[in-house]
C-alpha cells in the first residue's frame, strides 16, 4: 500500500492523537529503518527511547520466538517464570526489593502514584496523600499521570483535574522545601526532563532533596521512565547521582521495543500494596518479560554499557563543537545518550530537512532537538548526525 493511500486510511481510521511524519516505516535492523518506498533512515528517536538495543536485535528476537511457542500470558492469577525472574533481575540490580509490573510509562507511574499515597495514608492517616512534582515534568496521559505532569499544555481540556499535585520550579529545592506540609505524602521528578526539553538535574539538588525527604519521611519517587535501561550511560541514571529512590518507575528501553513498564520499590513501602489494591490484566505477561530479560542481559554484560557511556561523550563533545560554530544553537546539555540541543529558531522546519537527508530525529518543547538513538550507535553514524545538522542548520543562520 502505498504511504500517501495508508495516510488517508489513517486519518480515516484513527482518532487525530498524534501528528504524523509523512513516512511509513515497514522493518528495521540495527540503527537503521527502512520505510515503504525503500528509503534508508538513521534512527535518532529509537521508538522514543525504546530500541536500547536497536532494531532486529537477535537476542531479543531468540527470546520473543522461544516464548512465543509455549505461552503467552496466563494472568497474574498464577506464577510465570519469566516475571519471577524478571523481578528478580531487576531487585539484584538496582536498590529495590519488589517490583510490580504493567505496560507502559503512564502505567508504571500511576502505580507508583497510588503506593505512595496508600504508604502515607497507612502511616499517617487521609490527610497525607499530596505530591509535589516538577514544572516542564512529564509523567503520562492517564489522570493522575496527567495531573502530576508539571505543563499546562498537556493540561488543558481534561480539568478538572485531580487534586493533591503541586508543582514547583525544577532544580530549586527551596521551592521544594516550601512547598512541603504536614500533607505531603511524596516528591517525584525525571533526573532529566526529556519531554519537557532535555533539562538535567544538579548533583547537589538531588543528594540535598534526597536527605530532605528523608529527614521528614516523605518518599521520594524518581520517573525513570526514559533515563533507566541504559539510557544515561548507567544502568539506572540514579546510580550517577549518588542516591537511592524509595520508588523508581521504568518503562520504554524495558523490553527493547516489547511494551512493559515496572515500579520497583523498597520492601517497607511495597507492603502498603495488598492482594486486590492493584493490578494490570497484562502486566509482567511472559512475552514481555522473556524481551526484558534477554535486553537486561546484553546490558548487564557490560560491554554495551561502557560503550554507550564512551559514545555518549563523544556524541556531547560533537553537539558543542557545533554550538561553538552555529549561532542558531542557543544550548547543548543531556546525558549519556539523552542529548538535547536548544535553537534560537523554531525546531520543526530542522527535524524536517533532516528527514529529507535520511536522519530522524526529534523535537520537544518547539525548540530543542531530542537525540535518543539506540545504545548500539557508533561514533561513525554520530558522526554523519553531526554532518547533516551543520549543513542543515548553516542554511537556517
Amino acid at each position: 500500500m502505498p504511504t500517501e493511500e495508508l495516510r488517508q486510511d489513517s486519518d480515516r481510521f484513527l482518532m487525530h492523537t498524534y501528528a504524523r511524519t509523512p513516512i511509513s516505516i515497514v522493518r528495521g535492523r540495527g540503527s537503521r529503518v527502512y520505510d515503504l518506498e525503500g528509503r534508508e533512515y538513521l534512527d535518532f528517536v529509537a521508538g522514543i527511547a525504546v530500541n536500547v538495543l536497536g532494531h532486529g536485535h537477535p537476542d531479543v528476537i531468540a527470546a520473543i520466538q522461544k516464548q512465543s511457542q509455549h505461552l503467552l500470558h496466563a494472568s497474574n492469577l498464577y506464577y510465570t517464570e519469566p516475571q519471577v525472574r524478571l523481578a528478580e533481575l531487576l531487585a539484584t540490580h538496582s536498590f529495590a526489593e519488589k517490583v510490580f509490573f504493567c505496560n507502559s510509562g503512564a502505567e508504571a507511574n500511576e502505580a507508583a502514584i497510588k503506593l505512595s499515597r496508600r504508604y502515607a495514608h497507612q502511616k499517617y492517616g487521609a490527610s497525607r496523600f499530596e505530591i509535589i512534582t516538577m514544572l516542564q515534568s512529564f509523567h503520562g496521559r492517564t489522570m493522575a499521570t496527567l495531573t502530576a505532569t508539571g505543563q499546562e499544555k498537556v493540561h488543558k481540556g481534561f480539568e478538572p483535574l485531580l487534586p493533591g499535585f503541586i508543582y514547583v520550579p525544577f532544580n530549586d529545592l527551596s521551592a521544594v522545601e516550601q512547598a512541603m506540609t504536614p500533607a505531603t505524602a511524596a516528591v517525584m521528578l525525571e533526573l532529566v526532563q526529556a519531554e519537557g526539553g532535555v533539562n538535567v538535574a544538579d548533583q547537589g539538588y538531588i543528594k540535598s532533596l534526597r536527605e530532605l525527604c528523608r529527614q521528614r519521611d516523605i518518599l521520594l519517587i524518581l520517573d525513570e521512565v526514559q533515563t533507566g535501561i541504559g539510557r544515561t550511560g548507567a544502568l539506572f541514571a540514579y546510580e550517577q547521582f549518588g542516591i537511592q529512590p524509595d520508588i523508581m518507575t521504568l518503562a520504554k528501553g524495558l523490553g527493547g521495543g516489547v511494551p512493559i513498564g515496572a515500579c520497583l520499590a523498597t520492601d517497607a513501602v511495597a507492603a502498603a500494596f495488598t492482594p486486590g489494591s492493584h493490578a494490570s490484566t497484562f502486566g509482567g505477561n511472559p512475552l514481555a518479560c522473556s524481551a526484558a530479560l534477554a535486553v537486561l542481559h546484553v546490558l548487564l554484560d557490560g560491554r554495551l554499557l561502557a560503550q554507550s557511556r564512551a559514545v555518549g561523550q563523544y556524541f556531547a563533545k560533537g553537539l558543542l563543537d557545533l554550538k561553538d560554530r552555529l549561532p542558531n544553537i542557543k544550548d547543548v546539555r543531556g546525558l549519556g545518550l539523552l542529548q538535547g540541543m536548544e535553537l534560537t529558531i523554531e525546531g520543526a522546519p530542522v527535524v524536517d530537512d533532516c528527514l529529507r537527508r535520511g536522519l530522524l530525529i526529534n523535537c520537544t518543547m518547539n525548540r530543542v532537538l531530542r537525540f535518543v538513538p539506540p545504545l548500539i550507535i557508533s561514533q561513525r553514524e554520530i558522526d554523519r548526525l553531526l554532518d547533516v545538522l551543520a549543513d542543515v542548520l548553516s542554511k537556517r543562520v
